[in-house]
């Protein structure tokens, strides 16, 4: 979606590896379990596409940030994608889930070792999610003291600490909300979805490491305010294009089976626009045969685009994005620039 210099990508990559590393020396003497915690998050934590540090390393350029002069850089980048692995082995864990891109997650690692161990279940599940919370827990600290031992002024600091606090804070929040909003019998409402869809995404994807960048370039108060504003509508749209993606992109671009979210029943905001649509008795019906299997499926995605509901969403997205184009026309460029080059390829995800 963006592109850094591999060079930049080495040095994250670099960052990550250290931070990772001092965490296996420090766990040597604790004995195997903790060495295999560790090893699992230095997994979980590999390969990737390391959006948002390149993000904290694009707006820091963008601002004109000089990075051999701020080694402090490479850290809060690091810090992000940590942030990042947290949140993703949690959110294995709450959807109970063992694997992650086709190998066995922190979870299922664990799992798979205490029955290699001669642990039953359900003793080896709750010795997989113990781990799965643990090695979380971990990142999540990891990710914090990397930002309070970075080589930064303290007013930086003080900067990225507030960022890293609403990061932290709003991700959780929405993610208890997308679980209740699941559990609850009563259908949630399209504006509770959409306040959803935007604090599990927007906050600590897009806000939190541009207006990172931004600080430490010197960017000044209003230009990272218009960056936190402008990422907020960008984590939505983004967010919006992702369920489009779960409910009508083909296998390649969605990495799953296609119509994964209908085979699921994931309440989303497609599916609130479609519940306001008169075309709702069809789309319902549809809907819970969809995880009969593909043929279903596919029912279920003709009637959802039948309700208007598909067109409803991509003229919301639409609207989310001009709502970021008119923010950034208040910024300098490069910044303009870069935000607009991030919109313009949220745009090209829409299937």
């Amino acid at each position: 979606m963006i592109s850094v210099p591999d060079s930049s990508m080495s040095a994250i990559d670099d960052a990550v590896r250290a931070a990772m590393s001092k965490l296996a020396c420090r766990a040597l003497p604790r004995g195997a379990s903790a060495l295999a915690l560790i090893d699992a998050a230095t997994r979980a934590a590999a390969g990737g596409k390391r959006f948002r540090p390149a993000l904290v390393v694009a707006a820091f350029e963008a601002f004109g940030g000089d990075a051999d002069s701020t080694p402090g850089l490479w850290d809060v980048a690091a810090a992000f994608e940590l942030l990042h692995t947290a949140f993703v082995i949690h959110d294995d864990l709450i959807d109970r889930d063992t694997e992650r891109r086709g190998e066995p997650n922190v979870g299922g690692t664990f799992r798979a070792r205490a029955r290699a161990h001669g642990i039953d279940e359900p003793e080896a599940g709750r010795i997989g999610d113990a781990a799965a919370v643990l090695a979380g827990d971990i990142l999540l600290y990891e990710a914090t003291r990397l930002v309070a031992m970075a080589d930064v002024p303290a007013a930086v600091r003080s900067a990225l600490f507030s960022l890293l606090d609403d990061a932290v804070l709003v991700s959780a929040l929405g993610e208890l909300a997308d679980v209740e909003q699941a559990m609850t019998p009563d259908e949630p409402d399209t504006a509770h979805l959409l306040s959803t869809a935007h604090d599990k995404t927007a906050v600590y994807s897009f806000c939190a490491p541009l207006a990172a960048g931004a600080a430490l370039a010197g960017a000044d108060e209003g230009d990272r305010a218009l960056l936190i504003a402008a990422g907020a509508d960008l984590g939505l749209a983004f967010q919006l294009v992702d369920d489009l993606i779960g409910t009508f992109g083909d296998e390649k671009q969605a990495g799953r089976i296609s119509g994964a979210d209908l085979r699921e029943a994931k309440r989303t905001p497609l599916i609130a626009l479609a519940r306001d649509s008169a075309a709702w008795p069809q789309v319902s019906t549809a809907l819970a045969l969809a995880p009969t299997g593909p043929v279903a499926i596919q029912a279920a995605q003709r009637e959802l685009d039948a309700s208007g509901a598909r067109e409803r969403l991509v003229t919301l997205i639409g609207h989310t994005l001009g709502s970021v184009r008119r923010r950034i026309a208040e910024l300098p460029d490069p910044p303009r620039t870069l935000i607009e080059d991030i919109t313009t390829a949220i745009e090209g995800r829409i299937p």
